[in-house]
Order: structure tokens, then sequence, then C-alpha cells
């Protein structure tokens, strides 16, 4: 392609700046919630290890997921029908 065929149009350049400015906004609310934290007696070490924990835990849930996905293909049922068998909620 040209390199004026890379050139976004009016439309495409708006959407951006808006969504830069969604990204600026979404940024801001997060410094304040962590000087909220951090006011609240959180540690920035505290904090970082408990994002990773978070991390962990959401890796674990998706192979979780994923495995329920495979074996209710195999069995011809939804995974929605195994969570009963497995003592799960549906929010889990």
């Amino acid at each position: 392609p040209s390199p004026k065929s890379l050139q976004p149009n009016g439309a495409s350049e708006e959407a951006l700046r808006c969504e830069i400015e969604e990204l600026k906004k979404k940024d801001l609310a997060l410094d304040q919630e962590i000087a909220q934290l951090l006011s609240e007696g959180y540690s920035l070490e505290e904090l970082d290890q408990h994002i990773s924990l978070l991390h962990e835990y959401n890796e674990i849930k998706d192979a979780g997921q994923m495995l329920l996905g495979k074996l209710a293909v195999i069995r011809g049922v939804t995974t929605k029908q195994l969570y009963p068998e497995y003592d799960l909620e549906l929010s889990d």
C-alpha cells in the first residue's frame, strides 16, 4: 500500500482521538485508585503481589474453562450442564 493509503481519514482520526481521550481518562482513574489504596496503607509491593496473584488465578481459571469446554464437546453436552457435576456455580 502507498503511504497515502495508510493515512487515516477524518472519521478514523476522530475515532482515534476519542479512543486516546478514553484511555487518558482510564489512566487518570487508575492513578486515583492507586493513590487511594496507598493512602489506605497498602504498599506498592503488596498491590503488585495482588495483581500477580489475580493474573495467576485468571490463567488457572481459563485453563479450567478450556478443559470443561473440551469435556462438554466429548460428552455432547453444554459446559453449563457440567457445572453441577463438579459442584461449580455459574458465576465461577
